[in-house]
């Protein structure tokens, strides 16, 4: 397989670059690359059961953001490669690529399905919401042109000093339940994407708003490492929204010095494992999508920690596309 990394590369990155309270018990079982096995199969001892859940990723880690949309292809190449079932990128990536009329081009030449966009709109100023509506009508178009099927929406319009969410709790409800109405008018799934250091970081700020948005036309769509970062028990609380939640970004929480202190899958201090099995259970055609946040002076490339998190999942028996 293109861009295979050996063990003792991996054991020096993951050591290294993890910091204070990751040791070698950490580090997953990577063979050598010249007999590693074959694309698609690892040790299945945690198996069980065939798994329905088909696992995408985001584009984040390869730093595909607003600034440098063309990063978006080299993502795209390694999640192919590497054989995961789908990939997201932020609203601004998608609309750049269609309106160059490359994005259709790129999802043939790499045959991994466009699966949703992600955006940022503001929940706190009722006078922005109009045109909040209007840009996620348009990145909404795009993604129904490309046979995509969900928008994520992460909360802006407030920084965390000083913040009352009780406050603002009414607009924040009322906002999420306009924007999802305009994806579901499109055909869309729409879902919340709380998030540390924005309107709806903590586990009563989730509760709040989800126990209180009209979930006919607006979904949980989590950040699980985000929760644990927040202070909850990131499975706890997917497991009490299991019902509606559609969409996910699988991602683990170490508190280390790099990557926002998050990790790949299976390193850290989320119980992935629970959240899958209970996503099995609860809705096995939810988009879950893993993904980990950027950093500089990385101790590993992208493509390596996509390829981490893939043979984590694998033990779990998760499949992947040859």
């Amino acid at each position: 397989m293109a861009g295979s990394v050996s063990r003792r590369t991996f054991t020096k990155a993951l050591i290294a670059g993890m910091g204070a309270g990751i040791g070698a018990t950490a580090v997953p079982h990577v063979t050598d690359s010249s007999t590693s096995a074959a694309p698609g199969t690892a040790a299945t001892a945690q198996a069980g059961a065939a798994k329905q859940l088909r696992i995408g990723c985001t584009a984040l880690v390869w730093n595909a953001s607003p600034r440098s949309p063309e990063a978006l292809e080299s993502a795209v190449r390694d999640m192919s490669e590497l054989g995961y079932k789908g990939f997201e990128t932020f609203g601004e990536v998608i609309e750049d690529w269609d309106k160059k009329g490359t994005l259709e081009k790129l999802i043939a030449q790499y045959k991994i399905p466009l699966i949703s966009a992600y955006s940022t709109l503001n929940v706190i100023d009722p006078s922005v919401r109009k045109n909040e509506i209007a840009t996620i009508v348009r990145w909404g178009t795009i993604l129904k042109k490309h046979g995509a099927t969900f928008m994520v929406i992460a909360v802006g319009g407030a920084k965390r000093d000083g913040y009352d969410f009780a406050a603002h709790r009414a607009n924040i409800v009322a906002s999420l339940n306009d924007y999802g109405k305009a994806m579901a008018d499109l055909g869309l799934g729409s879902g919340l994407h709380q998030h540390t250091n924005t309107p709806i970081e903590t586990r009563d700020e989730v509760y709040a708003v989800m126990e209180s948005v009209d979930t006919r036309v607006f979904k949980f769509a989590p950040d699980v490492g985000q929760l644990q970062k927040g202070g909850a028990d990131a499975a706890k609380v997917v497991k009490d929204f299991a019902s509606i939640t559609a969409h996910m970004h699988l991602k683990d929480f170490v508190n280390g010095p790099h990557m926002g202190g998050y990790s790949p899958l299976g390193l850290g201090m989320v119980d992935l494992k629970s959240i899958l099995e209970t996503m099995e259970q609860a809705n096995p055609k939810a988009n879950i999508m893993h993904e980990l946040d950027g950093s500089r002076n990385m101790p590993y490339t992208p493509r390596q920690t996509a390829e981490i998190s893939k043979w984590y999942l694998q033990k779990l028996g998760y499949a992947f596309t040859s």
